[in-house]
């Protein structure tokens, strides 16, 4: 040792900006939610270098279907209304949804959470969302991991992703393959903007100026703007397992137009019929602050529709009453046909 370190005092982790002892204890705090998550195949979850997950004995020949994503821009709205007990809700939908439209049934969630400064009751709110989330579409939040990088973020706020892991039999694989003319588009309503397009809501908020706690067709605007992505996963699985469903879309970045195609066959078209289902007040709206034309509208988001399912014409009346029965609000908003040269696979009229 050098004579001269003697005189220097010593320097810790906690001195360079990290709390590894509000790492422990954000774990422990986010065990008993975690819990609640749990199925029978997890042979080990939290804690651990790695999760154990088994793969359900219910599965003849399973294929496993991965998905990753983000919450977004939304995040900035979360650290202005320093609301976070809703974003974990919403990264879990991303991911669960999405691995959900190829017959999916969604095992397991682990999550990412970055931050500069590690703040253990907001952590823990979002935490605590993200295994609500997993709760609600029947999945086990097994582990993820908290990273705390003094100078990667600005103070209050932090970044966010999932992964969702699925099965599904092999021979159960939905990718539109047996789409065919006169199947039928139903649409699940949205609770709302979702995780998507949310670079132009704040930009509209910014020009409109509304007062985030002023009442909006009953709510106040900050809930509404905030609400949580919907989780479609129990009441399409029940679907799936009553009836043949040819294929899903979940309707994220890109809106309507962007995301049916998809999932349909290139020589086919679904045409939908503008007015067939309520658009909720919040994107009226976001289109009148903007003067955002109808097509940006469709392209950008969902427009009350969160979820697209395509059955056939058959099948359509009882997949739409299935659905309401699970608590869904459902329309019939299009149909499909044949596609002519050089049209769009997705059509409003």
């Amino acid at each position: 040792m050098n004579p001269s370190d003697s005189a220097k005092s010593s320097i810790s982790y906690r001195d360079a900006g990290v709390d590894i002892e509000a790492g422990d204890a954000l774990v422990e705090n986010i065990k008993p939610f975690a819990k609640r998550t749990m199925r029978p195949e997890v042979l080990a979850g939290i804690g651990g270098f790695g999760s154990l997950f088994e793969v359900p004995k219910k599965y003849k020949n399973p294929v496993l279907v991965s998905g990753t994503d983000g919450v977004g821009t939304k995040l900035k709205l979360a650290f202005q209304l320093n609301k976070h007990d809703t974003v974990g809700i919403d990264l879990v939908a991303m991911s669960v949804n999405d691995i959900l439209v190829q017959g999916a049934e969604p095992l397991f969630f682990l999550d990412y959470f970055a931050c500069g400064k590690l703040e253990v009751g907001i952590a823990g709110q979002v935490i605590k969302g993200i295994a609500e989330g997993c709760e609600q579409s029947g999945c086990a939040l097994v582990g993820g991991e908290t990273a705390e990088m003094p100078g990667m973020y600005p103070a209050g706020e932090y970044d966010l992703a999932g992964f969702a892991v699925g099965v599904v039999e092999k021979d159960a694989i939905i990718n539109g393959s047996t789409i065919a003319e006169g199947d039928v588009v139903l649409g699940l309503a949205s609770s709302g903007a979702h995780s998507n397009g949310y670079s132009l809501i704040r930009k509209l908020i910014d020009l409109s100026g509304i007062d985030m706690d002023s009442d909006f067709h009953g709510k106040p605007f900050r809930d509404v703007v905030m609400a949580p992505t919907r989780l479609y996963v129990k009441p399409l699985l029940k679907l799936m397992a009553t009836l043949p469903v040819k294929g899903m879309a979940h309707i994220t970045g890109g809106g309507l137009t962007e995301n049916i195609p998809r999932v349909l066959p290139e020589h086919l078209t679904a045409e939908l019929k503008r007015g067939s289902w309520a658009m909720p007040p919040l994107f009226g709206w976001l289109q009148q602050q903007g003067n955002v034309a109808d097509d940006e509208m469709l392209r950008t988001f969902n427009c009350g529709i969160g979820m697209a399912v395509i059955v056939s014409a058959a099948d359509a009346d009882r997949a739409q009453t299935l659905l309401a029965a699970e608590g869904e609000q459902v329309w019939r908003i299009g149909a499909i046909r044949t596609r002519a040269e050089g049209e769009h696979q997705t059509v409003v009229v």
